[in-house]
């Protein structure tokens, strides 16, 4: 059964603009090669007279909360105002873009009016203004941290040029992905986090203000690169805490067994979906097809990306950046998949 996944609206956070850093390294963009195709990954905005584009996948960009999404706001709402008030910024921080929509606060209105209850509209009247100052020094506070990973996007771009001209060929070269994900591969754990998802995503909507569409396109094989190599990490990580348990090692020995186990033991299904992780995207089709030749076979293959799914995407902040773009960039692989 294929697992679905509620997605809330992604509208501009209160208070986020993009980073101080602005891409100023957008300089020349040659479509030396053909025009490039949009992915699937991950257009916030468009304009509309802008020219017909192939909008993103990932629901919840342009239009009104469903009966969905509004579950998951309510979960969310419910939650955090029976949180304790020194819980609250670090729950704030993992889902800001959502809290702080406009969507947000008006379901919290609705709420407070629906009810009937005296202490129920105090309390959510308290919570939404404790979320307004919550908000403010929680953007406050990662203001420093969207100046860091803004400089770590910006290496990631600058992977894209090419050497010596310092020019944009789009579509991107092969050699210019992997420098990319060599880029993104070299950050750590910490830093592949809401701050640099958010520097993406605002970097992307000034380049397609812009009317750079290159661009656009650079950053959604950005976005595309970071997703396979975060559910990587986590697929591996959650394999080393199982051994760890089960055998009780200390997880320096589990991890380093899980590392070795996913290289030479897995299944097979499970050593493709890896591979696929760490390849263009633009070479799925080739690489799956190729390997269903052998001993893969199409239902294996999605089931193990379903229980990667439920594993690593169900474990994410609800509504975070994180799990909306690694739930997008899993279900395009199933879409291949089944395409074939």
């Amino acid at each position: 059964m294929r697992l679905l996944f509620l997605i809330a609206p992604l509208s501009t956070c209160l208070g986020f603009a993009p980073s101080s850093i602005q891409p100023s390294i957008v300089g020349t963009i040659t479509s030396s090669r053909t025009t490039a195709t949009s992915t699937p990954l991950f257009l916030s905005s468009q304009d509309d007279n802008s020219p017909p584009r192939r909008q993103s996948r990932l629901e919840g960009m342009q239009r009104e909360p469903t009966a969905a999404d509004l579950a998951v706001i309510d979960d969310m709402i419910t939650k955090l105002s029976n949180a304790k008030p020194y819980e609250l910024p670090n729950a704030v921080s993992r889902a800001v873009r959502v809290v702080s929509s406009p969507q947000f606060f008006l379901r919290i209105a609705e709420r407070a009016d629906a009810s009937s209850d005296p202490t129920e509209k105090e309390k959510l009247g308290a919570f939404a203004e404790n979320l307004v100052n919550t908000i403010q020094a929680v953007v406050s506070m990662t203001e420093d941290n969207l100046d860091e990973r803004a400089r770590d996007v910006e290496k990631v771009v600058k992977a894209a040029s090419e050497p010596g001209t310092g020019e944009f060929l789009v579509p991107l070269s092969q050699e210019r992905v992997d420098a990319m994900r060599i880029e993104i591969k070299g950050l750590e754990v910490e830093d592949l986090n809401e701050a640099f998802l958010t520097t993406i995503d605002s970097w992307m909507n000034k380049a397609h203000q812009d009317g750079m569409d290159g661009m656009v396109t650079i950053m959604q094989k950005s976005l595309q690169i970071y997703a396979g190599t975060v559910i990587s990490r986590a697929r591996i990580r959650l394999q080393a805490n199982v051994g760890a348990a089960l055998t009780g090692e200390d997880q320096a020995t589990a991890d380093a067994a899980a590392v070795k186990e996913e290289s030479s033991n897995s299944s097979a299904a499970s050593a493709l979906l890896e591979k696929l992780l760490h390849v263009d995207t633009e070479n799925w089709d080739v690489e799956i097809r190729k390997e269903m030749e052998g001993e893969v076979t199409k239902d294996a293959l999605i089931s193990e990306v379903q229980k990667t799914m439920e594993a690593v995407i169900l474990g994410l902040e609800n509504g975070s950046m994180a799990q909306r773009v690694q739930a997008e960039f899993l279900r395009e692989l199933v879409s291949r998949v089944e395409a074939l």
